[in-house]
């Protein structure tokens, strides 16, 4: 009985560590992308993002091997009614994916599931008052992005925002940028950097583009950015990647030091799109 136990526990080390090898995951992933896209899914982002035909020839290629590994690597997760079908996450990881072209990436590896809900949902929070006064305050939310494996998303926000290409406001891309910025386990507006970026300079622009937001918004005046960028640096950070994707001629000529930073991080530059 013990040999046979130890047989067991042996095999299931070997398996897991086979698993979780990073050599043996590159391997899967290059095996994946050697497989032909399947053309119902280019037919699904030709039809849910308007921009994608505008992309240069190598970066359509790249989206698409990014999204045969997104897809089988990560789990969705239909809520309240919502079938998960090819449109689902082919349309989520599409935009998911514009974030990690023409750069090394392990794919988000915190996440490992997508919940889907028809529309916006409701996230109900227990609120202390100035007064000590407990009660719970309810919000309607398009996404939302947990540092530990889950995001959640709305779908009519998800195809509203890629069917709309310029408004500087979408969803996926706002809490995958969440994801990238927790992947050194705080959601602080700093993601990990490249090498030929460092942190100071990182800051020093990010923090003057908040700072404007947020005087901004306290004064109503207009700004390329939503309001809700002002809520904290984190904010900030997704809101410019927005941005960046869908506004990125208007970013470049009334911001430029932050197009440079966001442009070097996300390693393209949509204004030649």
């Amino acid at each position: 009985m013990l040999p046979t136990l130890i047989t067991l526990l042996l095999i299931a080390f070997i398996i897991g560590w086979i698993l979780g090898n990073p050599y043996y995951r590159e391997y899967q992933r290059r095996q994946l992308i050697k497989a032909p896209f399947k053309k119902e899914w280019r037919r699904i982002i030709q039809k849910r993002m308007p921009y994608f035909r505008k992309m240069p020839a190598h970066l359509q290629l790249q989206l698409k091997e990014h999204i045969q590994i997104f897809l089988a690597e990560k789990t969705f997760v239909g809520k309240n009614g919502v079938e998960i079908t090819d449109d689902v996450k082919v349309t989520i990881a599409a935009q998911a994916c514009l974030l990690l072209l023409n750069r090394k990436t392990d794919y988000y590896p915190k996440l490992k599931t997508i919940l889907v809900y028809p529309r916006a949902f409701v996230k109900q929070n227990n609120v202390s008052g100035a007064d000590g006064v407990h009660y719970t305050q309810h919000s309607a939310l398009a996404g939302e992005s947990w540092s530990f494996g889950k995001i959640v998303l709305s779908w009519q926000d998800t195809i509203d925002g890629a069917h709309v290409p310029h408004d500087g406001r979408n969803v996926v891309i706002h809490e995958f940028a969440h994801q990238l910025d927790q992947e050194d386990g705080f959601a602080n507006g700093a993601p990990i950097l490249g090498m030929d970026q460092n942190y100071e300079s990182w800051s020093d622009v990010f923090s003057q583009q908040y700072s404007l937001l947020v005087n901004q918004a306290q004064r109503g005046e207009p700004s390329i950015f939503d309001y809700y960028g002002a809520t904290n640096p984190a904010e900030f950070f997704a809101v410019a990647s927005e941005v960046f994707f869908e506004k990125a001629d208007a970013l470049k000529l009334e911001h430029p030091r932050l197009y440079k930073q966001l442009s070097t991080y996300y390693r393209v530059d949509p204004t030649a799109w």
